[in-house]
């Protein structure tokens, strides 16, 4: 599976899960120039950011998914969000959270596993 179909198919499965947890999908792949971010929703009027991580399972696992949320991704990150608040005219005081959501996909066995890393500081 190449990394755009995996990541694709992870986001996808995300969005699924977000759901199923009372979110609504507002964007998905937000982008400029500078930057990315995968899914924003809302819920209870609060906006959420997330970014996603998708792994094929493996008995080779040498890394965590969640490891490559590092200090330049989270700079990108945070100017994304500050992007998004200011464009969509909600200010920068406003409450928000950023999370980071595992996608495990297994598809030998056709399932997936998220693990939902919650309000993580920008």
């Amino acid at each position: 599976m190449n990394t755009k179909i995996l990541g694709n198919t992870g986001e996808t499965i995300a969005c699924v899960f977000l759901r199923n947890k009372g979110f609504t999908i507002v964007v998905r792949n937000y982008r400029k120039v500078w930057g990315e971010i995968d899914i924003i929703c809302k819920k209870t009027g609060t906006t959420h950011f997330f970014e996603v991580k998708s792994v094929v399972v493996t008995d080779l696992m040498t890394h965590r998914p969640e490891d490559n949320v590092h200090g330049l991704k989270v700079r990108h990150i945070r100017r994304m969000v500050e992007t998004y608040l200011e464009e969509k005219g909600i200010g920068l005081d406003a409450e928000f959270y950023f999370h980071v959501l595992c996608v495990y996909i297994d598809p030998v066995k056709r399932r997936a596993r998220v693990k939902w890393i919650e309000n993580v500081i920008l």
